[in-house]
């Protein structure tokens, strides 16, 4: 039996039971549509093969794509929007690195300073994510093929009470979650 802890999206650690570990990646999506996470951003985002990119299922770390009324292409996570950014493949005597797309925010004053990279002149931020060469993997792409529908923007006046679905107690095995279902 496996146990992976959650951070809820207000602050309270959960603990669930995983029976078998081709289970895992299924736990971490089910919880990650309601906005917990598992783990801390690592130093420099987490990394993931450029080609995952498109399909990337972001419920997989806590987080969800945004479209804002602009147009811009967000990706939201414990209450950050961090931006999509291209990044040329670097090919130069001292440094050769791959195309890559970066999801990055500016670094605010409570961020921790491991996470905190620094720009040009004095500028810092902090990235979420990186895609950037390596091998696709499946199991970190939208389960079914799936593309993601770009989120809507927010919405305007009131908003119309949801019918809740019942949730699964956290040890129960998770049950899956509609798109339109997320709280966040």
């Amino acid at each position: 039996m496996l146990h992976i802890e959650f951070l809820t999206d207000l602050g309270a650690k959960v603990t669930v039971d995983v029976e078998h570990e081709a289970q895992l990646l299924d736990v971490q999506r089910h919880y990650g549509r309601l906005g917990w996470t598992s783990g801390a951003i690592p130093t420099g985002g987490y990394q993931f093969p450029l080609d995952n990119e498109p399909d990337f299922d972001w419920s997989l770390i806590g987080a969800r794509k945004w479209t804002s009324p602009d147009g811009e292409e967000l990706v939201i996570h414990k209450g950050h929007a961090y931006r999509r950014r291209e990044l040329e493949a670097v090919d130069s005597r001292k440094m050769k690195l791959p195309a890559a797309v970066k999801f990055s925010r500016g670094a605010k004053s409570t961020d921790p300073e491991h996470l905190r990279e620094k720009a040009d002149g004095e500028f810092e931020y902090v990235t979420l994510a990186i895609f950037r060469g390596g091998k696709r993997q499946e199991r970190y792409a939208i389960p079914g093929g799936a593309r993601p529908a770009a989120a809507t923007p927010a919405r305007t006046g009131p908003a119309r009470p949801q019918p809740q679905a019942a949730r699964p107690a956290p040890s129960a095995a998770p049950v899956a979650v509609a798109d339109d279902e997320t709280p966040f």
